[in-house]
């Protein structure tokens, strides 16, 4: 009987022990799951936050005719798809309605004159953003007036800042060195364009664009 005892003893000794390890095993898997989710939040928090500050004119445009949507607002709503950036737009009512013509001879005098039309509402607080994407169309071989009114307006020392336009021959124009002298303590990158005609198909080019910019 005494060794009958002892044998249960024993056993019963060993089924714990195993029991207790078996936990202990599991303790550490878990705590090295909880460990890896930290740190992937950890750099999920720490990676650069962006958004895309941009004007689009809808109506009659050149070689697209009458749109609803603006070519530069394709683009912008894609960058926000594919990079994570938030927006804004900044809206004048001062163009809705006006034939291309027209409106390009407007365009034009607010150019030579150096006017800064009003637009709507209040500038974005950019503080907690690192990267701004700016867009817009070409009109006299740089962005829109109302464009330069919101750059008086917002502060982008030590932002990285990425120039884009939409454009029917133009390419960037003065669009780029225009923001380089707009924001001089802003990190300004090389500028990109595509053409307005391009944009509706053009998702894949928007893609490899910010694939070299490591989105």
């Amino acid at each position: 009987m005494k060794n009958i005892r002892t044998i249960l003893i024993t056993v019963f000794a060993v089924i714990f022990a195993s029991g207790c390890n078996a936990q202990n095993n599991n303790e550490v898997k878990t705590h090295g799951r909880a460990s890896q989710q930290e740190v992937k939040q950890q750099n999920t928090n720490k990676m650069s936050k962006s958004i895309v500050i941009f004007f689009s004119h809808a109506g009659d445009n050149y070689s697209v005719g009458n749109i609803e949507v603006g070519n530069t607002k394709i683009v912008a709503d894609y960058i926000s798809e594919i990079a994570g950036a938030d927006q804004f737009e900044i809206v004048t009512h001062k163009y809705d309605g006006m034939a291309y013509m027209p409106l390009i001879e407007l365009a034009k005098e607010e150019a030579n004159n150096g006017e800064l039309p009003p637009y709507e509402g209040e500038a974005p607080d950019l503080s907690q953003y690192d990267t701004v994407f700016i867009g817009g169309p070409v009109w006299w071989g740089t962005y829109p007036q109302v464009m330069f009114t919101l750059f008086k307006d917002i502060n982008l020392d030590g932002k990285t800042v990425i120039p884009f336009t939409t454009h029917e021959g133009s390419g960037l124009a003065s669009c780029e060195s225009d923001v380089r002298s707009a924001f001089p303590k802003a990190k300004v990158q090389k500028g990109w364009s595509i053409y307005g005609h391009e944009v509706r198909g053009g998702r894949a080019k928007v893609e490899k664009w910010l694939k070299g910019l490591g989105y």
